[in-house]
């Protein structure tokens, strides 16, 4: 999936779709006569500044196998005139009713939380590597705020001694990199198409923002999102210096396909819902925790983000958007309220900056509520229990 990347090439014709299927159209496929163009596997080719995207689209047990035909697709593209940059995705699409395997038994939990039933027959989890857990920071509905305190919150488990990255997953608005300040590229190690994550305020992170230009629509379908983001898991060395705590997982809102399979595919150890207090976003919020439960993933709390609005200049607070509404609808639903984060435009100056406020003052005012919310998660997080989830249908 990552970018290939070259320099200093001259263009000697218009780069369309048609020239790159024309080429694409050489690569038969194993054991067959037939080429990828012709067998549909190509998805629609998006192409900007030099910079190419597209997938192809295998079936689940093939994809292993046909690695060898995306890496194939990926080097003949970026041998053309005008090609910079290209990122190649394989999307694998199961056939209903099919299995992955069995799922793995859930460890025993510790006291502080009960034990999940175990639900059989779930899809076999991605493998990890380097990260004792992941935490999901989601919310059903944009503009709540979840990038900023995904990153603060982040930061926060940070300033609380534990050893933290970030993944930015929400591949249609990435926020990671201008929220850390991050500017530059990732790299490869030699030889491997392992990437480097880049290291900002003591965090590691990753993000497809850091992988193209800042104002590049990501213009994908479903499963090539879920393509990439399993790529960023997997081949991202997020233990470049030495195992991670925890892995904060910057989700996409919605209820969607995409968030479900992150959910089903993804080894979570639980997720943090943000929402502001108004009604409709509580509304929407609901509906995100009732996905996670489906998919059996604890909620590991809700936080009201712009709880209420701190004036900075005489300190009173105003309910812009209501107050209380998220720790009433926690109560209601049974799970566990982790605070109130005020607006105010410090956090959001700060962030804007690329200087997070619990990087800039982990001690203040609004580094000490997001510390005290890490450190509920993290508690949390030692008697969660890892079930492998399943998609109930209803």
């Amino acid at each position: 999936m990552f970018w290939n990347s070259k320099s200093d090439r001259k263009v000697s014709k218009p780069l369309t779709k048609e020239v790159i299927q024309q080429q694409l159209q050489t690569i038969t496929l194993p054991g067959s006569q037939g080429d990828i163009v012709s067998a549909g596997m190509v998805s629609d080719i998006f192409i900007k500044d030099g910079s190419v995207m597209f997938s192809l689209s295998v079936a689940a047990e093939k994809a292993d196998d046909m690695e060898p035909v995306r890496k194939q697709a990926e080097d003949l593209v970026k041998s053309l005139d005008g090609v910079e940059k290209v990122m190649v995705a394989l999307t694998a699409e199961r056939a209903p009713g099919s299995s992955t395997g069995a799922a793995k038994p859930a460890p025993s939990a510790a006291a502080q939380r009960p034990a999940r039933p175990q639900q059989g027959g779930g899809p076999a989890k991605l493998e990890v590597k380097g990260v004792k857990d992941i935490v999901a920071v989601y919310s059903a509905k944009g503009g709540v705020g979840k990038s900023t305190t995904a990153v603060n919150l982040a930061l926060a488990m940070q300033a609380n001694g534990l050893k933290v990255g970030i993944l930015d997953a929400d591949i249609y608005g990435p926020s990671i990199p201008r929220l850390l300040g991050i500017t530059e590229k990732p790299e490869t190690y030699p030889g491997t198409r392992i990437l480097k994550p880049l290291k900002a305020h003591g965090l590691v992170a990753m993000s497809i923002g850091l992988l193209v230009e800042e104002d590049t629509p990501m213009v994908w379908r479903g499963p090539m999102v879920v393509s990439a983001l399993t790529q960023m898991l997997r081949d991202v060395a997020w233990d470049m210096e030495g195992e991670l705590d925890v892995l904060v997982v910057d989700m996409p809102p919605g209820t969607g396909d995409i968030q479900l399979t992150m959910a089903q595919q993804v080894p979570l150890s639980g997720a943090v819902i943000i929402s502001t207090p108004q009604d409709l976003a509580l509304i929407d919020a609901r509906k995100g925790i009732a996905m996670f439960r489906k998919v059996s993933i604890p909620i590991l709390g809700l936080v009201e983000n712009m709880s209420y609005f701190l004036c900075p200049d005489c300190g009173s607070k105003h309910d812009i958007f209501g107050h209380g509404g998220a720790h009433a609808t926690a109560s209601d639903i049974d799970v566990p309220f982790l605070g109130e984060i005020p607006l105010h435009m410090e956090i959001r100056e700060r962030s804007d900056d690329g200087q997070p406020i619990v990087a800039i003052e982990p001690e203040g005012e609004f580094g000490t509520i997001y510390r005290a919310i890490a450190t509920t998660v993290a508690q949390s997080l030692e008697g969660a229990v890892k079930a492998a989830p399943k998609i109930v249908i209803e």
